[in-house]
């Protein structure tokens, strides 16, 4: 067994694993790790933001552009804290990133001694943000915390773990074994439950699919049985692209919304279900059916009538086996669908300029480029109304909707995607979060576009202050600096339009000059989308969806 460092050791397990890259800041903490690091040559490439929350941000962008495990680190106390928003937001999308985090010395630790970047239970507190947490506490142990915090990371539901290393066991040295690599599980579907699941789609008069981020690496299987059953495909936010925007049976929030009080049979497919149940409403007349692979979600809101705890690919593909040769055509539910996707049309005909600028964005971006929408004015637009055609290309914060994620998630993308158009959609309030990251994006050659859309405020906050708390406006108005001005200080091209036909001749310029951009579009308030988004109840009573719990 060779005799390493634990940051050697950690290190080559990394690699081992499939790791190429760390988005990571130095520091005192950790300088045995990153020596460790310099010593691989080119096997691992470490990129360096200016922020810790870049670094997470980045790490979180290329585990959503690959669905692949990304690595991150950061010191301990305000290191970690900087990039704990990355944490939660990869927790509530279901992204594998690990989190290496440095600490105090060993003897030292949750003792109180007030040594630098000290927080009392680090360990504690890395275990609400993630799947796994441990510390390594010695040469020989990291590689099989570092195999077991990765496996864990992509078993089941995706999720971050981390990884803890005190400033003196780093260069701590040892005989180290690296365990053998151990294929990924995962539970077949049971076939009791796939009969019985294509019993119910079969007699069902007006099924609906609804898909979330579990189901990306379903696209294909759900396809094929979508179309076999002439049912719908509603995607919102994760799951955008499982099936393209283009396909007569994909449909956005607002004609899923008006499907959903219709419908006789739901089946969700790797999805939280969240809005569905907990807002429109759900009654016995529904059959519900899920493909879930985690075993907790199943039920949060209300007992399926038929579960499927397996990954989405498999039993979406054992599903359309199951079902009988002959399937009836469903002609009224597909006038249904046609009559709403019509409307939803003409609604959002209405929503300008919004609708021109992603028209614009979508007429410049190549079919496979990547869309990172910020908590913005274009980014509400864009979840209902931005075309995607495969998924992982139009990427949203979740339910944590974090304002300021997108410039650095974006990073992480080009990095992880290197020859793909990548564009990170902000709002002025959103983008100078991670302003400094412009110089990341110089250094490492990163050529991500931001499109920044500046209405000088924190533009749905002052709408709400406006609409529901009569025009009594604070802390939403904004000074920014000259954005193009600002780009070419960092060597960066910028650019200035006005106009959604401008905007798409400054992206194409954009994206021809293969280096980092900064576009700036002037607005001006732009008319709300929240009435297709927040969308009132349709089944049920209030308290109904509440019957089925134990």
């Amino acid at each position: 067994m060779p005799r390493m460092t634990t940051a050697e050791a950690t290190v080559e397990s990394l690699i081992q694993h499939g790791i190429d890259t760390i988005y990571a800041l130095p520091g005192v903490h950790n300088d045995a790790l990153f020596d460790a690091l310099h010593g691989t040559g080119e096997r691992i490439r470490v990129l360096h933001p200016r922020h810790e929350q870049a670094a997470g941000y980045m790490a979180l962008g290329a585990a959503l552009a690959t669905g692949r495990p990304q690595v991150f680190c950061v010191v301990p106390g305000p290191g970690l804290l900087n990039a704990a928003a990355a944490l939660l937001t990869a927790h509530a999308l279901g992204a594998p990133v690990l989190a290496l985090v440095g600490q105090i010395p060993q003897r030292a630790i949750d003792r109180g001694y007030g040594h630098l970047h000290e927080i009392p239970d680090q360990l504690g507190l890395l275990r609400h943000l993630t799947k796994f947490a441990a510390r390594i506490t010695h040469p020989a142990a990291a590689p099989v915390l570092v195999a077991e915090a990765l496996e864990c990371a992509i078993a089941g539901r995706p999720r971050p773990v981390a990884l803890e290393c005190a400033i003196d066991v780093w260069p701590r040295t040892a005989e180290v074994a690296f365990p053998a690599l151990r294929a990924r599980r995962t539970p077949p579907p049971e076939p009791a439950a796939i009969d019985a699941a294509a019993a119910v789609l079969a007699r069902a008069e007006r099924p609906l699919i609804v898909a979330g981020g579990g189901a990306l690496e379903a696209a294909e299987p759900l396809r094929v049985l979508a179309e076999r059953l002439g049912a719908p495909v509603l995607t919102y936010r994760s799951g955008r692209g499982v099936l393209a925007s283009d396909h007569p049976l994909a449909v956005s929030l607002p004609v899923g919304h008006r499907l959903w009080a219709e419908t006789d049979a739901v089946l969700a497919v790797g999805t939280r279900l969240h809005t569905p149940l907990s807002q429109w409403g759900t009654d016995k007349a529904m059959r519900l059916l899920r493909i879930e692979i985690d075993a907790e979600e199943m039920e949060r809101f209300r007992r399926p009538d038929v579960a499927i705890l397996a990954d989405a690919a498999p039993a979406l593909a054992a599903l359309a086996a199951a079902l009988p040769a002959a399937m009836p055509q469903r002609a009224a539910w597909a006038a249904t669908l046609a009559r709403h996707r019509t409307w939803f049309a003409e609604r959002l005909a209405k929503l300008e300029p919004q609708s021109g600028f992603l028209a614009a964005i979508r007429a410049a971006l190549p079919a496979d480029g990547v869309v990172v929408a910020d908590v913005t004015q274009l980014g509400f637009a864009g979840r209902l109304a931005f075309p995607v055609a495969a998924p992982r290309l139009y990427l949203s914060p979740g339910y944590q909707d974090n304002l300021g994620w997108a410039y650095g998630t974006a990073l992480g993308v080009q990095a992880a995607l290197p020859g793909r158009r990548v564009v990170a959609l902000a709002g002025d309030g959103g983008f100078m979060y991670q302003l400094g990251e412009l110089a990341t994006a110089v250094r490492h050659r990163l050529p991500v576009v931001a499109i920044v859309f500046d209405d000088n405020a924190f533009g749905n906050v002052r709408r709400i202050q406006a609409e529901q708390y009569g025009n009594r406006l604070i802390a939403c108005d904004l000074v920014n600096p000259d954005f193009v001005a600002l780009a070419n200080s960092f060597g960066i091209g910028g650019w200035r339009a006005r106009t959604p036909a401008a905007l798409q001749t400054a992206l194409t310029a954009a994206f021809a000059s293969g280096a980092p951009a900064l576009i700036h579009v002037p607005v001006v308030e732009m008319p709300s989308p929240w009435d297709m988004l927040i969308l009132p109840r349709v089944r049920g009573v209030e308290d109904d969806w509440r019957v089925n719990l134990p």
